[in-house]
């Protein structure tokens, strides 16, 4: 233990000399014109308010705040995307006003004390749906664009299943269907990885818990590590969760001191206390939502094990849809929006604001069409480079 000390003491005296070196304003930067100035137009806000009767809040960006409106659902559960978007090139804002919400009991929107009887997952379909009208109702859209990403997209998709008229599209990035199911793939694909890299160490971690028991914080802490050194976690180039994820939200000098650390909480409150995740992992989205009202895109990477490929092609096979496409990311893992943002973009552009699919994967017609790469579910999707 005296030896561990010593480790960890230093490096937590680094970090946090670095929080509070880059504690900044807490304020969100304003876009800038080629003079430097505020460019005229935009809009750059850090907001807090009542949704459902608990105050929430949320950053509101767009180059031209008479754009088309995106409400963009972080996952986790509880763990907000804003701080890890700054550090990527911006795949919404040129052509969005986009609100970065910061859900119940998440980052912006935690408070101790918050009732764990709310915490469920049809608040949270409640409060999307509230965030929605204020959005409408502020910069005056009869309908908005609904993004969400990976636990987002489990509240996501039944909000635009509930209130179809308050949605132009639903865009699911790394859409959840039937989680169990992906975690037992993700279990048997990183099995198989460990053992072609010799990797003995971490196979005993990985065995010591059976296929029926995956659905357990403890299995989700172990998991975490194996999966992001595969390449097949957060991005296919993110090998730790802690310098890819908290590292960003711990520098981020649009939130202050007191909002970083309740970044933090926030996600220990959501997965620890209110168990979310745990809650939704036993949900079958392919029995609960099978059709919308309104266009439905899929975005999802190749390499994605944290929520399975296959499955997701699967769902969306089966989702009924007046337009709908799937857009395979070869060279992206969970995180599509911020791995391949050029792509992204381009899609936002020629099909979701249009409302059409010309460039979705060219098999969506056939919900038996073959995977693009060589992989079957539980083998993986093309190869993954080994631990090393």
């Amino acid at each position: 233990m005296p030896v561990l000390l010593v480790v960890l003491l230093p490096c937590a005296a680094v970090l946090l000399g670095a929080v509070w070196m880059a504690r900044g304003s807490g304020k969100p930067r304003p876009f800038l014109d080629a003079s430097g100035k505020p460019l005229a137009g935009s809009i750059s806000e850090k907001v807090h308010v009542k949704v459902t009767g608990v105050e929430q809040g949320m950053f509101i960006r767009g180059r031209d705040a008479a754009n088309p409106v995106l409400l963009f659902l972080h996952g986790g559960p509880g763990m907000p995307e804003y701080a890890v978007s700054r550090r990527y090139p911006d795949a919404l804002e040129d052509d969005f006003v986009v609100c970065w919400w910061e859900q119940r009991g998440a980052g912006l929107s935690y408070r101790p004390g918050i009732p764990l009887e709310t915490m469920t997952f049809e608040q949270l379909v409640a409060d999307t749906i509230e965030v929605t009208r204020y959005l409408r109702k502020r910069f005056g859209q009869e309908k908005i664009y609904l993004m969400a990403h990976s636990g987002g997209t489990f509240t996501g998709i039944q909000a635009a299943a509930r209130a179809p008229e308050l949605y132009k599209a639903y865009v699911g990035v790394a859409q959840i269907s039937f989680q169990l199911a992906s975690e037992k793939l993700a279990y048997a694909y990183m099995a198989g990885q460990l053992e072609k890299a010799g990797d003995r160490k971490t196979l005993r971690k990985l065995h010591r818990y059976a296929v029926t028991e995956l659905n357990t914080p403890s299995y989700y802490a172990m998991r975490d590590a194996p999966m992001h050194r595969l390449g097949v976690g957060t991005t296919r180039g993110m090998r730790s969760v802690v310098r890819g994820v908290v590292g960003p939200i711990m520098l981020c000098r649009e939130y202050t001191l007191r909002e970083r650390l309740n970044v933090l909480r926030g996600k220990f409150f959501t997965t620890r206390d209110a168990n979310l995740w745990c809650k939704l992992v036993e949900r079958d989205l392919t029995r609960e939502v099978r059709g919308l009202d309104v266009p439905a895109y899929f975005i999802h990477g190749v390499h994605d094990y944290t929520v399975s490929y296959p499955l997701a092609r699967e769902y969306f096979g089966m989702l009924r849809a007046p337009v709908k496409g799937f857009y395979t990311f070869l060279d992206s893992a969970h995180s599509p929006l911020f791995e391949e943002p050029e792509r992204m973009r381009r899609i936002l552009k020629t099909d979701v604001l249009a409302g059409r699919a010309a460039l979705a994967d060219a098999q969506d017609a056939d919900a038996d069409a073959p995977l693009p790469a060589s992989g079957t579910p539980g083998e993986g999707v093309g190869e993954i480079r080994p631990i090393g």
